[in-house]
């Protein structure tokens, strides 16, 4: 009995680090204090954005962690733990960081962005930032902007010889 429980902790590990691994980002939040319906609300948010939300023991967690690498990730690991799993670097912390705004019981308390440690501040500035998608508009907005300059300085010279 004790060798099948040890496997089940074992398989835990492994597919908990594998998690860490194959994600963007993994933010990690103390659910306590929210009912049921807030809880599948915050997951059903996630979940429609592709981020996996998963309630994990902190042993696992520490296990997998510390074979992955994260071992500034510990010291926050007190408490019920609640990680979101997500393919995009900034989707899980702006949902959380939304539904914290309007429910103050949750709380953040440290994350791991494309292999970046980042506690609940770091995380929380991150979580301001636009998406991937998003920087890449501003960014061509800026290659943009000469070329559309110039375009209306030679359409005003047309206009006036004309």
């Amino acid at each position: 009995m004790k060798e099948a429980t040890l496997k089940v902790k074992v398989d835990q590990v492994q597919e908990t680090l594998k998690k860490f691994k194959e994600t963007k980002s993994a933010v990690l939040v103390n659910p306590i204090g929210l009912t049921v319906a807030e809880v599948s609300d915050l997951r059903n948010q996630l979940y429609k954005e592709g981020v996996e939300m998963k309630v994990i023991k902190n042993n696992i967690l520490r296990r997998a962690t510390i074979e992955a690498g994260y071992e500034h990730i510990q010291e926050v690991l007190v408490g019920p733990s609640a990680v979101a799993f997500s393919n995009d670097a900034t989707v899980a912390s702006k949902i959380i960081y939304d539904f914290a705004k309007k429910n103050e019981k949750l709380k953040v308390k440290a994350g791991i962005v494309e292999g970046k440690f980042m506690d609940a501040n770091d995380l929380k500035v991150f979580a301001g930032l636009p998406n991937k998608e998003g920087m890449l508009a501003m960014l061509l907005s800026v290659l943009q902007a000469p070329i559309r300059n110039l375009a209306c300085a030679v359409k005003a010279v047309a206009e006036k010889e004309a």
